[in-house]
């Protein structure tokens, strides 16, 4: 009889299986613990995204010029840029406003200081470049006033700038809201534009910006809530008399921006949308900055998928998943109703300028894009305050919402380079 079991190959001894048991176990423990690192860097990477930033020293100041009111900082891509700026610093200056380069060479920037450094002033090396530039309401010499909106989380504070309307147009304001990171006085720069076109500007806070309550989480939502602190500011500008109501949105305010256009209910009197250095496509912005960072693909992509999953909430600390695909309004254009100018640079350097486009091509019924170069993020107007003001008086004025229509002709922004889409004739 002939055994019907099969033998075993030859040179298979039981010591080669035995070893190639252990060599797979050791693999799989490798595999595992790499995957545990991954997972590990990914869940971190996830709670930066969304957890408040403190303001981090970025420039080093190497000399000051008390007679010469002039400061030499280290040179970086910022530091060397053309136009007016702020400095954070520590010890006794404080906030410094910077004017023009003076010169350069490979390491170092001599700007010309506009706030005054009495002699003898202790200025700690450590600042924080920024664009800043008014610090504070009271800077700007108009007339304001403090106000509280009340919101889901409670009372967001608001800087109110009134202005006179003409009295053949509905009263329009603009709300002003800011980035990540950031607060109320990176809107200021644009106040004095609005002002002398008879718009009222209200400057507000959102949830977990420093200013704002604190919501349950402490968290970011990269604009998926955010934007119910803005819709409350906007049924607050109905209450006090606003007819027609502009939203600008800096950075992640943009995002924010296009969330109360898609969702309000109060989208019959927002008029239009203006964006500086936007977030469109948050995605785009997180991938970009990954790379920028030397961050691996696989931990990218983990860490967004933590983000947008539900069950790593409770590691990621946000709450609730972010909805990357509402917030892509690229994905969402056709949704879109209200006229939109967006400004923003190619050499943006945190926000990428793709997105921007993207949306122009999606809807250029509806999208102005005004393109800078070498200016960097949400700093356009410290780069080229004239183009970024006509560029905005133009806008308004095509779009009937502004009293200085004879100054804010189509010429206006004739010249700038990447000037695209767009319509007059806009549902508003």
């Amino acid at each position: 009889m002939v055994d019907s079991r099969r033998a075993a190959p030859s040179g298979a001894t039981p010591g080669f299986v035995g070893g190639v048991r252990a060599a797979v176990a050791i693999l799989g423990a490798a595999v595992a613990a790499a995957a545990g690192v991954l997972g590990v860097v990914s869940v971190r990477v996830a709670r930066r995204v969304v957890t408040p930033a403190v303001r981090v020293a970025d420039t080093r100041i190497l000399a000051v010029d008390p007679v010469a009111q002039t400061i030499t900082l280290s040179r970086t891509d910022d530091t060397v840029l053309p136009g007016r700026y702020g400095l954070f610093t520590a010890g006794d200056t404080g906030y410094l406003k910077l004017g023009s380069v003076l010169d350069e060479d490979a390491v170092s920037v001599r700007r010309k200081l506009l706030t005054h450094v009495p002699p003898g002033a202790g200025v700690a090396p450590d600042a924080a470049f920024s664009g800043w530039y008014y610090e504070r309401p009271d800077e700007l010499h108009l007339p304001f006033s403090s106000e509280l909106i009340g919101s889901g989380v409670g009372p967001c504070p608001a800087w109110l700038f009134p202005a006179e309307p003409s009295a053949q147009m509905p009263e329009t304001w603009v709300i002003q809201i800011h980035g990540r990171g950031t607060t109320r006085s990176e809107c200021l720069r644009a106040v004095p534009v609005f002002h002398a076109l008879g718009i009222t500007s209200l400057v507000v806070s959102y949830r977990n910006d420093g200013e704002a309550p604190r919501s349950r989480t402490g968290t970011y939502a990269l604009g998926a809530t955010e934007w119910r602190d803005v819709d409350a500011a906007v049924g607050f500008a109905r209450r006090r008399g606003a007819q027609r109501i502009v939203l600008m949105g800096w950075s992640m305010g943009g995002a924010i921006a296009l969330q109360v256009s898609l969702n309000s209910p109060h989208r019959q009197v927002i008029a239009g949308l203006i964006l500086e250095s936007p977030v469109v496509d948050w995605r785009i912005v997180l991938n970009y900055q990954a790379r920028m960072m030397g961050l691996p693909a696989p931990v990218t992509g983990l860490a967004l998928g933590a983000l947008a999953s539900e069950w790593t909430t409770p590691l990621t600390r946000t709450g609730g998943p972010i909805p990357f695909d509402q917030l892509d309004v690229v994905a969402r254009a056709s949704e879109l109703r209200h006229p939109i100018l967006i400004l923003h640079s190619d050499d943006d350097g945190f926000v990428p300028s793709d997105a921007s486009h993207d949306l122009v091509v999606a809807r250029p019924d509806l999208v102005d894009l005004i393109v800078f170069d070498i200016a960097r993020h949400t700093k356009l107007w410290n780069y080229d305050q004239e183009r970024w003001s006509t560029a905005i008086r133009s806008w308004l004025g095509r779009h009937g919402l502004s009293r200085d229509l004879d100054d804010a002709g189509p010429d206006d922004t004739a010249g700038a380079s990447g000037v695209s889409g767009g319509s007059p004739d806009g549902d508003s």
